[in-house]
């Protein structure tokens, strides 16, 4: 892959980390600020490996809180496995953040994608085990206003 002053970098889509960082430096190479209903839908689906780790792990990390406060064994592991969890997971929640999304709950997984709608600011939100983006809530209102998007909501979104 060829990288953004031209030389070639390890940076590959099989690091989503990595990914993620190399994204946020170069979304339409533009500062980030506001994403379109079409760039927010790219970008969950370039996140979605990203999403189902963190939900991978969160299971994990659970599990083996859980056996180590018992003091009962697992097959997960112990200690060292717990901490290397809360390490990955700590990347990844770096990497939902860094493209510009914002990371707003840890379970379920809750990821908003600042833009606007009519000339308000929205949130374009995606709840764990949505199939897709396609709700909104305004910013001041949060989750409570959640509201499916309009079937022309694509039109009507702008960004910065």
């Amino acid at each position: 892959m060829v990288g953004l002053w031209g030389g070639h970098t390890d940076v590959t889509r099989a690091d989503p980390v990595a990914w993620a960082v190399l994204v946020r430096t170069t979304r339409r190479g533009r500062t980030l600020g506001l994403f379109t209903l079409p760039e927010a839908r790219h970008e969950l689906d370039r996140l979605r490996p990203v999403l189902d780790e963190i939900v991978a792990l969160r299971a994990d990390a659970a599990e083996l809180s859980s056996a180590l406060g018992a003091g009962e064994p697992t097959g997960l592991g112990g200690l060292p496995e717990f901490k290397a969890a809360q390490a990955r997971l700590d990347d990844l929640m770096s990497a939902v953040q860094a493209t510009g999304a914002e990371l707003k709950g840890f379970a379920p997984l809750l990821v908003d994608f600042p833009a606007e709608l009519d000339g308000v600011p929205v949130l374009l939100c995606w709840l764990e085990g949505d199939t897709g983006l396609h709700w909104y809530h305004r910013a001041d209102l949060g989750f409570a206003g959640r509201r499916r998007l309009p079937p022309t909501g694509e039109g009507h979104h702008s960004s910065t």
